[in-house]
């Protein structure tokens, strides 16, 4: 009942903008998203019923959890878009609470599992012909937003503060230089390597001073 109002207040309030799009987050299975669209397809009819001419939103999942991963092309058959969580996904492929002191330390973007696991996503989704994006720390931070580049991700979505850094970072690099460090940091099996291998290459880009300063606005 409180998804249904909340998804009916969403259908109201882009009346005469249709521009809505809805995320639905922790998906872990294909039913979930099923029943989430059933539901946003029948608020959608009773608020049409209402004489709001509203058009029927995009919906997409993110990608946040294990189970989603490996079931990132049978939901890009049934969604609009794909949008991965790093945070999140990262914490729980590594099984790391990166809010506890005592293993924050292991939490680590660059772990191989991560990047192939962001890697299979982006594969399994332009195959179905879905967009795929990303949110989370890695989007915003510059080593990591070239190499998401590099795997074809569509979108990056980040704090405001990052945006000028990372930009920067994309307008000084050639793509074939982010898909060449993306395939060297691919066979490497220690994240704590690729990430100093990350800033070494980039450092030697000319990027140095993005590194360095990581808060920095360029």
């Amino acid at each position: 009942e409180i998804f249904m109002v909340q998804v009916r207040a969403m259908l109201k309030a882009s009346d005469g903008l249709d521009n809505l799009r809805i995320m639905l987050p922790m998906v872990t299975s294909v039913i979930e998203a099923e029943e989430a669209q059933h539901l946003i397809h029948r608020a959608w009819l009773e608020v049409r019923d209402e004489g709001l001419d509203i058009a029927m939103p995009q919906v997409g999942v993110m990608i946040e959890v294990p189970a989603a991963v490996y079931q990132a092309r049978a939901l890009a058959q049934r969604v609009d878009f794909l949008s991965i969580g790093t945070n999140d996904l990262t914490q729980y492929l590594l099984a790391v609470d990166r809010n506890n002191r005592q293993v924050a330390s292991l939490y680590n973007s660059y772990h191989p599992a991560v990047l192939h696991a962001i890697l299979h996503v982006v594969e399994q989704g332009h195959e179905e012909g879905v967009p795929v994006s990303v949110c989370g720390e890695m989007a915003g931070e510059v080593g990591s937003a070239l190499l998401l580049m590099a795997m074809g991700v569509n979108a990056l979505s980040m704090n405001a503060s990052n945006l000028l850094k990372v930009k920067a970072a994309v307008r000084q690099v050639k793509a074939s230089f982010t898909r060449q460090l993306l395939n060297e940091v691919l066979a490497m099996d220690n994240g704590e390597v690729i990430a100093a291998y990350v800033d070494l290459q980039l450092d030697k880009a000319g990027l140095g001073e993005l590194l360095r300063n990581r808060k920095a606005l360029v």
